[in-house]
């Protein structure tokens, strides 16, 4: 039965109210193949760990914070690691809880598995309401230097996200020295000008507040003499 399918979670979040409209709880799952330099999770990143969980025990948990969802406007997010690499859990409990009328939201990268057929894609988007993309780089060798992939997987996704007419939120991170220059936000405007379906542009700023958690995993972590971009540049990126 598709209920008895099993994914694995890294954690969950009862009242998150910055991933998606209204309150929501916040589902993170185990795994992602990026590698981000300013990754502040990179324990999600191993697919083998995480705490095993099926559809139906996760739908059963999810729905005793329904009547915070519906005054509020908020729903079920779910985020990772990247849920893309659990396609077939995301969309069966999508599924359950657009039966319920809850809304969903899918907080990725866009980049799915070599395996992905169009239709399971599409399939799993039928029962998205939302999508947070993130974008993590537009210059494809900056990408690749930036996460270990090029962005052609998340350009596609959101290519598919468009002609679909699934809103989006387009996220991207402002790290000094890497993403901020003007050619690259002039890059990133221009692409999230030319996508229809986008309501809302989130521009992200760099923090360390993972820093320990590569110290701890006994990971490099190579942004160490990064400062976090000025609240005033910050304030410029939101301006029209």
């Amino acid at each position: 039965m598709t209920q008895s399918l099993i994914g694995r979670i890294h954690s969950f979040e009862s009242f998150g109210t910055v991933d998606g409209p209204g309150i929501r709880s916040v589902v993170f799952l185990q795994g992602c193949h990026f590698r981000c330099l300013y990754c502040h999770n990179p324990d999600t990143w191993d697919m083998s760990d995480g705490t095993p969980i099926t559809v139906a025990e996760l739908y059963q948990r999810l729905m005793r914070f329904k009547p915070y969802f519906e005054p509020s406007g908020g729903g079920v997010t779910v985020s990772g690691g990247e849920p893309l690499l659990q396609m077939p859990f995301v969309k069966e409990l999508f599924k359950l809880l657009r039966k319920e009328g809850i809304h969903t939201c899918l907080d990725t990268n866009g980049s799915y598995p070599e395996s992905t057929t169009c239709k399971e894609l599409d399939e799993l988007l039928s029962y998205t309401d939302l999508v947070l993309l993130d974008i993590k780089h537009m210059n494809p060798e900056s990408h690749k230097a930036l996460t270990g992939f090029g962005p052609q997987k998340t350009l596609h996704f959101a290519k598919r996200l468009a002609e679909k007419g699934i809103p989006v939120w387009l996220r991207y991170v402002v790290v000094p020295g890497l993403t901020d220059s003007p050619e690259d936000l002039r890059a990133f405007k221009d692409f999230s000008s030319q996508q229809p379906n986008v309501e809302k542009v989130e521009y992200l700023p760099f923090h360390k507040l993972g820093e320990y958690k590569w110290e701890a995993l006994g990971l490099s972590y190579s942004l160490k003499e990064v400062l976090p971009p000025s609240q005033d540049f910050m304030n410029t990126l939101q301006k029209p």
